[in-house]
């Protein structure tokens, strides 16, 4: 099979010819057909994701059609169009059984604890607990869209934070995960703002259902802005982007008893960011993170899509090939790029 694979940390992409996976026993192959491009890619990329053992090939948004089973497979067969969440957990563990299984303590990651879907074709292990059926009415470019990014937003202010109709939602970053929050929030019933240094980012972000936007380079003081903004501070806030600059804004812009959640991943000389947490302590604000979604959640987001109460390909704003995932991971390390990438020629 071909896959895009670098054998040293912020080395280019290299197209190669590798050997096709065969299935695990208890898993598949699934043949891609799109792949979604996420900024925790770069991550593996760069050597900030210590699960990441080189020569190594990324990718772990994707979507495809079943191409071979193993033999304790029982739920899939080839010709089944699945996705599945990033987080491939046991299914057996405490926190599996208990629905929780983005906290399996045994997770197998495909993109990287594992190679990824920037290739013709993934193996994947527990096919059974962890592989969600494309419906029909979806394309595979969408679902790849979806990814990560969607799936964690939608976990992070359902799941997590509790976001209701009425409240203020702020959404610090407007990358692709931001984006999906703006779009869930707005679904949801939210009030949004879209906080972002880009124009160009926060007129889709108004596009997808933001409120109000506000361009951080504009303001001295962002959270002060957010407060005002929103009369008052976000009932629930995001950080999209794992920057600690953005993270403390986020916490600072929150009112009494709101709700952070960081989606964005901390990496780096971002893992440790100083906190005002005398601002936690006096307005009683709770601090939450969101990592992916449990595989059984994928069908209630699926049904958002086709009821039209979201339309995440509309962060879809290119398609490229397998020999382009590269220039797409360097222009993100540069902050670049506008909505979500998605490769859809292998």
């Amino acid at each position: 099979m071909r896959a895009a694979i670098f054998h040293a940390f912020n080395e280019a992409l290299k197209i190669e010819t590798v050997p096709d996976p065969a299935p695990p026993a208890d898993g598949v192959v699934v043949r891609v057909e799109a792949c979604g491009i996420c900024r925790s890619d770069l991550h593996g990329w760069v050597g900030t994701d210590p699960d990441v053992v080189l020569p190594h090939v990324p990718g772990h948004e994707f979507a495809g059609t079943v191409e071979a089973v193993g033999p304790d497979c029982r739920r899939w067969k080839a010709g089944d169009r699945v996705v599945a969440p990033f987080i491939i957990a046991c299914g057996q563990c405490p926190a599996c059984r208990s629905g929780d299984p983005t906290v399996c303590p045994d997770q197998y990651v495909p993109g990287f604890t594992g190679w990824g879907a920037f290739a013709e074709f993934i193996a994947l292990p527990r096919a059974d607990f962890n592989l969600e059926r494309l419906p029909e009415a979806s394309n595979p470019v969408e679902a790849a869209g979806m990814g990560c990014r969607f799936t964690t937003a939608y976990r992070g202010l359902v799941e997590r934070a509790g976001l209701g109709p009425g409240e203020w939602l702020a959404v610090h970053g407007c990358g692709g995960v931001g984006l999906s929050a703006v779009m869930l929030g707005a679904a949801l019933g939210a009030s949004v703002l879209a906080v972002d240094i880009g124009d160009e980012k926060l007129a889709l972000a108004r596009e997808l259902g933001a409120n109000a936007t506000l361009n951080a380079r504009d303001s001295n003081d962002v959270a002060e802005a957010v407060l005002d903004i929103t009369g008052g501070g976000a009932h629930v806030s995001v950080d999209a982007l794992g920057v600690s600059e953005t993270m403390r804004n986020s916490v600072l812009s929150l009112r009494p008893l709101g709700r952070h959640v960081q989606i964005g991943m901390p990496a780096g000389a971002h893992v440790a960011p100083a906190m005002p947490m005398d601002v936690v302590y006096r307005r009683q604000l709770s601090l939450l993170g969101s990592r992916g979604v449990a595989a059984h959640r994928l069908p209630g987001i699926f049904e958002m899509v086709a009821a039209g109460r979201v339309e995440p390909g509309r962060m879809v704003t290119r398609r490229v090939s397998l020999e382009e995932a590269g220039d797409v991971l360097a222009d993100m390390r540069e902050f670049k790029g506008l909505g979500v990438a998605v490769i859809d020629r292998f």
